[in-house]
C-alpha cells in the first residue's frame, strides 16, 4: 500500500490535537495584566505539549520519508500510536488546569510513554516490513533515544506523587533531548541515495 494517505492523515490528526489545545487556552474578560497570573500552569502545560506534539509530528515525518510502502500491520500501529497522541490535549488541559497535582501529572506522563511505547512499535513494524538491511532500519537502529524516554516517563509518572516538579522537569528533560535534531534518518537517506 502507498503511505501517501497514512502521512495526509496522520499529519491532520496531529493538526487538530494542536488546534484543541490552543483552543482550550481561555482568554480572560478582565483588562488587567494580573489575571493573567493563574493561567500561567495552563499556557505552561500547553507549550510542553505544543512540543512534544511538534516533536512527534517531526519523528514521524522523517520515519515516513525513509519507507517505501505500508501494509495493514502499520495502519493499525499507527493508529494506536494517533490514539495516545489524542489524549494529549485532555491530560494537558487537566495538567494545567490542576496547576500541576499529583494525579494529572502522572497521567501526562502514562500518557506520554504509551506515545512513546506505541512510536516504538509502529517504528519496529515498519522496519519488519522493509528488512534488516533497509534505510530505515540502519538509521533507526536500535533506537536508544526512544528507549530511554520510555524509561524517563515511567520514572516521571512515579515521582509525581513524591515532587510532582520533579517529574516536569523529567518531561522537560525528554522533551529537550528530542529537540536535538537526529539526523540519523536524513543522513541514511543521503548516503544511500545521493543527488
Amino acid at each position: 500500500m502507498s503511505k501517501t494517505r497514512l502521512e495526509a492523515f496522520s499529519d491532520g490528526v496531529i493538526a487538530i490535537l494542536i488546534t484543541i489545545m490552543v483552543l482550550e487556552l481561555r482568554a480572560p474578560h478582565a483588562p488587567d495584566p494580573a489575571v493573567l497570573r493563574p493561567l500561567i500552569p495552563v499556557f505552561l502545560s500547553y507549550v510542553l505539549s505544543f512540543v512534544f506534539l511538534g516533536i512527534y509530528w517531526n519523528n514521524h515525518h522523517h520515519l515516513l520519508q525513509a519507507v517505501r510502502h505500508v501494509n495493514g500491520a502499520v495502519l493499525w500501529a499507527n493508529l494506536h500510536l494517533l490514539f495516545w497522541l489524542s489524549l494529549v490535549p485532555f491530560v494537558t488541559s487537566w495538567m494545567g488546569e490542576s496547576h500541576f497535582a499529583p494525579w494529572p501529572v502522572a497521567a501526562y506522563g502514562a500518557v506520554l510513554m504509551f506515545a512513546g511505547v506505541a512510536y516504538f512499535i509502529l517504528s519496529r513494524l515498519l522496519i519488519s516490513s522493509h528488512g534488516k538491511e533497509s534505510a530505515l532500519a540502519m538509521a533507526v537502529g536500535s533506537d536508544f533515544k526512544g528507549k530511554v524516554s520510555v524509561v524517563i516517563y515511567a520514572i516521571a509518572i512515579a515521582g509525581a506523587f513524591v515532587e510532582r516538579r520533579f517529574s516536569c522537569l523529567l518531561y522537560v528533560l525528554v522533551a529537550v533531548m528530542w529537540l536535538v535534531p537526529d539526523r540519523r534518518i536524513e543522513n541514511t537517506l543521503v548516503q544511500r541515495h545521493p543527488e
